[in-house]
């Protein structure tokens, strides 16, 4: 059994980290709430002017001399991941669960004989996924200095991606990231950005008919590259939102943990203490009762 010292510097202990894991759930609800309503204002966006560009890619007759960030290379040997996850810890599972999403899509790929090339937006993401698939990982991006998502980050992330297309050293990307739905709830997502989704194409069929001008093409050329950019940073807005959802989860948890904790270890202190005081009382008695 600990001494009652033992057990009083424990509690204090307990108590401290009690006070910081309530502070970071404050701290954490502050910034929820504007990653939430950026990451809402965000989605009819991005939404929106991927729905142009499918509309626009239906009016394309010719297919084969349509943009290649629109059509692809016509192969799906080379893929390559954008994982997106945090630079900083202590938020529950949400960079576990990117992660636990990304190596089933990596598994797959592997397993169908295919080059897989990764790259990792955020240390932690980099963090688990270097020791299995550090061979793969090509590029490692992080954003610790940023204080605030913005869209020139996604940008960046995107040129690089767009730069590798032309280059010619993939076939097909997808990024990962969390889908903000909650406080709790946060949704592991995969999304193809090169080339477009056909599966897109046929859930917004019904669409609105537009006339652009000038031609298809040209809009395209100038559109394609923006709306890979602004999938990025949907993405980053969701994960911002996600990450601070379950970083209050988490602290919330923590700190009603460590309350109880707190609770058992004042009660076995007063019981070592009241155990402490009978022995003593015993002892006195017993030395009176001997003379």
């Amino acid at each position: 059994m600990a001494s009652l010292d033992d057990l009083k510097k424990r509690i204090s202990s307990v108590k401290s980290t009690q006070k910081i894991t309530k502070a970071m759930k404050m701290v954490a609800a502050a910034k929820l709430r504007r990653a939430q309503e950026s990451a809402e204002k965000g989605r009819p966006y991005s939404e929106k002017m991927n729905n142009i560009i499918l509309n626009l890619s239906n009016g394309i007759s010719d297919i084969e001399n349509a943009p290649k960030l629109l059509s692809g290379t016509g192969e799906d040997k080379v893929h390559l991941c954008v994982v997106m996850t945090s630079d900083r810890g202590l938020c529950g599972g949400f960079n576990t669960n990117i992660i636990k999403k990304a190596k089933i899509f990596f598994q797959k790929i592997l397993d169908d004989g295919k080059t897989l090339k990764i790259i990792t937006v955020g240390s932690k993401g980099y963090d688990q996924l270097k020791r299995v698939y550090g061979d793969n990982i090509i590029e490692r991006i992080s954003f610790k200095d940023s204080k605030n998502v913005n869209y020139f980050d996604a940008d960046k992330v995107g040129k690089i991606v767009i730069e590798k297309f032309e280059k010619k050293e993939f076939d097909i990307c997808t990024i990962f990231y969390n889908q903000f739905k909650n406080v709790i709830t946060q949704i592991p997502q995969e999304q193809q950005i090169i080339p477009l989704n056909t599966s897109e194409k046929e859930e917004n069929s019904q669409e609105d008919n537009y006339e652009f001008e000038p031609e298809e093409d040209e809009i395209l050329s100038n559109l394609l590259p923006k709306n890979i950019s602004t999938q990025i940073f949907k993405a980053m807005l969701e994960n911002s939102a996600s990450e601070q959802g379950s970083r209050m989860s988490a602290m919330d948890n923590a700190t009603r943990n460590a309350g109880e904790m707190v609770d058992k270890l004042t009660i076995e202190y007063n019981r070592s203490r009241q155990a402490a005081i009978t022995k003593e009382l015993i002892e006195i008695i017993s030395g009176a009762e001997s003379l």
